[in-house]
């Protein structure tokens, strides 16, 4: 979860059932992203459910898959949003990202795309990005925050490994 996941280089029919796999641990938890380096498998891979990608809350209205996603762009303005993580669980703390964003990736039919969202999809983007660059969403919290949260992480970190 600490390393930066490497390219996706194979061939993109071999991921259809590893996608299927995280859609599915998805929806289970329930979550609305998911990046492969929260399922151990450490590639530059993110699924996403149907979200509101601006500020007026219009829906994708359907799942995306990003291979090897980039940020392109973002926007000057940030904004505070509470957000949670399915490898965090039980934890949620406001944290602060840029409001807008463009995007690139590839799809699994191998087109390479690029996409601007604004509201929750730039946000769960950049949340989901960062888990393939080995952040978690507490990294991004103040000093303060992490102090305050650090018993708690440490219990989670010791569970996990156990």
């Amino acid at each position: 979860m600490r390393l930066k996941a490497a390219a996706v280089e194979e061939p993109l029919e071999l991921l259809k059932g590893l996608v299927d796999d995280m859609f599915e641990t998805m929806f289970d938890e329930p979550g609305i992203g998911l990046a492969a380096p929260q399922v151990g498998v450490s590639k530059r891979l993110v699924v996403i459910a149907p979200v509101a990608d601006d500020d007026e809350g219009e829906n994708i209205g359907a799942r995306l898959v990003l291979v090897n996603p980039e940020i392109t762009w973002f926007s000057e303005e940030r904004v505070p949003y509470e957000e949670g993580c399915l490898s965090v669980p039980e934890i949620t703390e406001v944290v602060e990202r840029p409001r807008a964003i463009q995007f690139a990736y590839t799809d699994l039919d191998g087109v390479r795309r690029e996409h601007d969202a604004a509201g929750l999809l730039a946000r769960v983007v950049q949340h989901e990005l960062d888990h393939l660059d080995g952040v978690l969403f507490v990294d991004r919290l103040s000093l303060i925050k992490k102090q305050l949260l650090r018993k708690r992480l440490k219990q989670l970190a010791d569970a996990a490994r156990s």
